[in-house]
């Protein structure tokens, strides 16, 4: 069977590896570009080049730091996306039975909004569309439903062998199939992981009035339980409990789901009226050891799968996409050592902080311990009060300080590599005679 060749694939055609893809094509027309996704299109669009995988894109919403919002502005993608979000403009947290609390408002900050919460539906529907019209142009190909099932490295490719049998090789591959990637393990790229001895309990909750933009997280013992406003009169909810008793709310009818979800958060929300359909997960840190290796990077949860506290997971994936485009914007080669080393670079601190963050923050919150619950709440208080801690808290997590890092970083690394050419192409011009020849061949 002949082998096709790629600048790059992309191994997961779920919310990272479409964005992934996306950016990449707007930025890089000449590219060629490949994407093997293990599921298959939805019945409905299986006739179509390029259409959603079956579950990477549901109802389930996700809330979008206010950087996330700037950056799917400048890919061009946000004004389209924009009248299916909710503004946050004002935040709420609170641990339940302390007085500890701490309130944030957009209006503190100068901003409109500290971010946006949002159906995957929609964001997934946008994406395809856009990925349909770079098929059709030649630029994007689906292997599909298929997976890599052997990975063979050269110098200068990796050779894929997919399950399908479909052999084909690239200058770079990108991996973003999830938490648990296939192919990170075919790799080598060990991942450690820590269980939270959580799940959480995701739903669309309907409430009787407005919820005036406010979003709101409350710490519990068991866990956070987050509500984040949705158009329509509506809150996601992210519950965080004991498997147990996850397993007794999934079975609850509706009315009763309700009432227990009443009781455990009050009313500062207002009254819940109904509930949408109900998943639940078990939550377990993920992170692989390194972010890149030979003409590899890793992206979204195949790098780093995290707790949902502070909503953190895919607007970090949003800043692994902008570094893989920002480093190898008019590289000859994309998978050189140069641009994965970078990636490295880059990825590393964001990954640890953000990481150190949300772990940190589950494990001070989910106790009883009365010496914690007295910290916890004086270091409310006094995020509350200082107003230089709570400007440096809304800039870490509306993602500001971390994606001006990285782009600072990213021109170093970019000033560094432009240096290092200009060296070489002198010290190779100083080695040349008057003729043009080198100083060897005279």
């Amino acid at each position: 069977m002949q082998t096709d060749t790629f600048d790059l694939v992309i191994a997961g055609g779920g919310m990272t590896g479409a964005m992934l893809a996306y950016v990449l094509l707007s930025q890089n027309p000449a590219l060629k570009l490949a994407i093997v996704e293990q599921q298959a299109a939805l019945p409905q669009q299986q006739g179509q080049a390029t259409a959603a995988p079956q579950i990477s894109f549901d109802s389930r919403s996700i809330a979008l730091a206010a950087a996330s919002v700037e950056l799917l502005a400048a890919w061009g993608l946000w004004s389209q996306l924009a009248p299916s979000a909710c503004a946050i403009e004002h935040i709420q947290v609170s641990d339940r039975g302390h007085f500890g609390k701490v309130y944030l408002s957009a209006s503190e900050f100068n901003r409109q909004s500290l971010g946006q919460v949002i159906e995957i539906e929609y964001i997934g529907a946008l994406l395809y569309q856009k990925l349909q019209q770079f098929s059709e142009q030649g630029a994007l190909y689906w292997f599909r439903p298929d997976q890599i099932q052997q990975l063979h490295k050269t110098q200068s490719c990796h050779q894929l062998e997919l399950l399908s049998g479909q052999k084909i090789s690239t200058k770079l591959l990108l991996l973003c199939e999830g938490g648990d990637s296939p192919s990170r393990q075919l790799a080598g790229i060990s991942q450690q992981q820590q269980p939270y001895g959580q799940c959480a309990v995701i739903a669309n909750i309907g409430i009787q009035n407005p919820h005036q933009q406010r979003a709101f997280e409350r710490f519990t013992p068991q866990g956070p339980l987050a509500l984040l406003p949705l158009s329509r009169q509506r809150y996601s909810l992210v519950w965080t409990v004991t498997p147990d008793e996850a397993a007794r709310l999934m079975k609850l009818k509706d009315a009763d789901f309700l009432a227990e979800l009443q009781s455990a958060f009050g009313y500062r929300a207002g009254v819940f009226q109904t509930v949408g359909s109900r998943v639940s997960y078990p939550l377990t840190l993920k992170y692989s050891t390194d972010a890149s290796s030979h003409r590899l990077m890793l992206c979204g949860n195949s790098l780093h799968n995290l707790h949902p506290i502070a909503g953190q997971g895919f607007n970090l994936a949003l800043r692994d996409i902008a570094a893989v485009a920002a480093l190898i914007k008019d590289q000859p080669d994309p998978g050189c050592y140069a641009v994965t080393s970078a990636y490295q670079q880059l990825r590393s601190a964001d990954m640890q902080k953000v990481m150190g963050l949300t772990d940190g923050l589950v494990r001070l919150f989910s106790n009883s311990s009365r010496i914690l619950a007295l910290g916890r709440s004086l270091g409310l208080t006094a995020l509350m009060q200082c107003s230089e801690l709570k400007q440096a808290f809304a800039n870490q997590t509306m993602g500001f300080t971390p994606l001006k890092a990285q782009q600072l970083k990213a021109q170093q690394v970019a000033a560094k590599s432009s240096l290092s050419q200009s060296s070489s192409q002198s010290s190779e011009l100083n080695k040349q005679g008057p003729g043009g020849q080198s100083d060897a061949n005279i």
